[in-house]
């Protein structure tokens, strides 16, 4: 338990200097701004990381898929809101509520997938286990529908050249249809490991108490961060001569993102891959519905019409976004993401760094859809089960001829 209490005591000793700021009322240089409050930003995701795994032995399952929906995006959901709210009343920040919303959409399959799967083999090697892809189980289905509606809705968006309050209903709508068709699926005893496991050996009134102090802890230092660092973003950006578009697309996704991956690195290395890519495509769906559809609100709430607005960059950013949304969806059809797949995601996610003229995302997005349909041409059974697992469960549907052994050996790594 010891080094449970120095890992707390680490994250609120980061998280401080931003609260001593606030109370003080000093004002910090852009640069200095994005450091002490991005800091607090990581502090909180990782309280809500812990919080969210332990609270599961608490609560019932709907409410717990519901509110671990809800944290999963809530990091970045602040800062993304903050964006989108402050374009009500100055049309500048539009553009950096799209660059936050495309950025940690891009960032969690370009960089967390790979992750995944390579950690995954390199705990294979060490454990002197088979060569497999990550597998997922067949439940998975579900997410893989809702990402395949959801990105499909979002090719349409470019089109309208803004973010309106009809795309806020139609995604909100599908995330509250996926909340309600994960609250119908099976639930399973959590299985926790480091911090998370400790805290959950508590007695049931500590251990409650606990999750509910990092909650709030947690939302505190989100509220007291969320819009110096934002703000710090766009103003330190400029002072530093970097482009304040790129700061808030990559940097404050990565802030906030950090905790999510690092869990799902460490469960991966260990050889739970289905549970590692499992969360991190659940993410992805409630970023794609819940994340994307409450911006034009948020915008409406801070003085703005019904729609937000997009140009022609943020146009091409959330086309290649989709596009990248749907290339990931059409490698995972088969239930695996091999390695040499996960390498090609992270390749063509790190190519963009290098070609950061106009016009080259749509050359990006163009090649990401090509991949798409020729993924879709060679995996088409794939594509009815998908759809299908919208309605009902995969494990109800009239299940096919049963695949060797070997191949139901997948779901769960094997023991040395």
């Amino acid at each position: 338990m010891s080094r449970t209490v120095w890992k707390i005591a680490l994250v609120v000793a980061v998280a401080l200097p931003s609260l001593g700021v606030r109370l003080a009322g000093v004002a910090l240089s852009p640069a200095h701004a994005i450091v002490v409050f991005g800091a607090a930003v990581v502090a909180a995701s990782f309280l809500l990381a812990w919080a969210a795994e332990v609270a599961q032995l608490d609560i019932s399952a709907s409410f717990a898929t519901a509110l671990l929906a809800l944290i999963a995006v809530l990091p970045e959901y602040a800062v993304d809101l903050y964006f989108a709210y402050t374009a009500g009343h100055r049309p500048a920040y539009a553009a950096y509520a799209a660059a936050n919303m495309t950025g940690s959409n891009r960032l969690l399959i370009g960089i967390g997938w790979p992750l995944v799967a390579i950690l995954f083999a390199v705990g294979l090697r060490k454990r002197r286990e088979p060569r497999r892809p990550v597998v997922l189980r067949p439940r998975r289905r579900l997410e893989l529908g809702f990402l395949a509606v959801a990105g499909l809705y979002a090719l349409l968006i470019p089109v309208k050249r803004s973010l309106s309050i009809v795309d806020a209903v139609v995604l909100l709508a599908l995330f509250g249809g996926y909340l309600w068709r994960t609250s119908r699926q099976e639930q399973e005893e959590p299985e926790l490991h480091g911090t998370p496991a400790e805290i959950g050996q508590l007695a049931a009134p500590i251990r409650r108490t606990v999750v509910v102090a990092f909650f709030v802890g947690a939302a505190a230092l989100i509220a007291l961060a969320a819009k110096p660092f934002a703000d710090g973003l766009v103003h330190g950006g400029r002072q530093l001569g970097v482009d304040e578009f790129l700061l808030v697309q990559w940097l404050a996704p990565l802030s906030s993102e950090a905790p999510e991956l690092i869990v799902a690195g460490i469960l991966a290395l260990r050889g739970n891959d289905e549970s590692a890519l499992g969360t991190l495509l659940s993410s992805k769906v409630n970023q794609w519905t819940l994340l994307v559809g409450s911006l034009p609100i948020a915008h409406a709430f801070g003085g703005g019409g019904l729609s937000l607005p997009l140009d022609a960059r943020q146009n091409e950013e959330f086309l290649l976004t989709a596009a990248q949304a749907l290339f990931a969806l059409a490698l995972l059809l088969g239930l695996r993401l091999r390695a040499l797949e996960a390498v090609l995601l992270f390749v063509t996610f790190a190519a963009q760094f290098f070609f950061p003229q106009e016009g080259v995302r749509l050359v990006f997005a163009g090649v990401y859809g090509l991949l798409a349909l020729v993924l879709l041409a060679l995996r088409w059974k794939s594509i009815g089960p998908t759809f299908r697992a919208l309605l009902r469960n995969p494990e109800d549907a009239p299940s096919a001829p049963s695949p060797p052994r070997r191949e139901l050996d997948y779901s769960r790594p094997p023991r040395a």
